[in-house]
């Protein structure tokens, strides 16, 4: 038979290598959404009487995530361990696809928040924070005399 110069593996990691930078300046919709945004996912809503937040982060140890709000700006920041096997030992990683590591989310809220009234809550990978709007802002229904 014959005998290649390069190793399988290095023409798999060119392929992967293509696809990941590819990935990244692709901005075309797919099931996760319209391109790649950050980790954890966020989803964002604003009701009559608060603003919601939901944090997607599977796998995260509640006490390594902190919220904070300051001058109507919240942001989320924590770090996702590593799942993968000791890199001292002697085993090698395929494909790692798992965010690890360091994230920060810093979302603008808007002016008529109370920053008195935040709660968060942590529960089956999902981070929920509220934070409540001021009365004054808060539309109601005026009756004519």
């Amino acid at each position: 038979m014959y005998r290649t110069l390069f190793p399988r593996d290095l023409f798999a990691e060119f392929d992967r290598l293509q696809r990941e930078v590819s990935s990244l300046f692709d901005a075309s919709p797919s099931i996760r959404g319209l391109g790649r945004s950050g980790y954890p996912a966020l989803n964002v809503g604003l009701s009559p009487s608060s603003v919601e937040v939901y944090a997607f982060g599977p796998g995260l140890d509640p006490a390594s995530i902190d919220v904070n709000l300051d001058r109507g700006v919240l942001s989320l920041s924590g770090e996702r361990k590593n799942a993968l096997p000791n890199p001292d030992a002697k085993t090698s990683v395929h494909l790692e696809e798992r965010f690890s590591g360091r994230f920060r989310r810093v979302v603008s809220l808007p002016d008529d928040i109370d920053p008195d009234s935040v709660s968060a809550a942590y529960t089956d990978g999902v981070l929920h924070v509220t934070v409540k709007r001021r009365e004054a802002a808060q539309p109601r229904r005026i009756t004519v005399q």
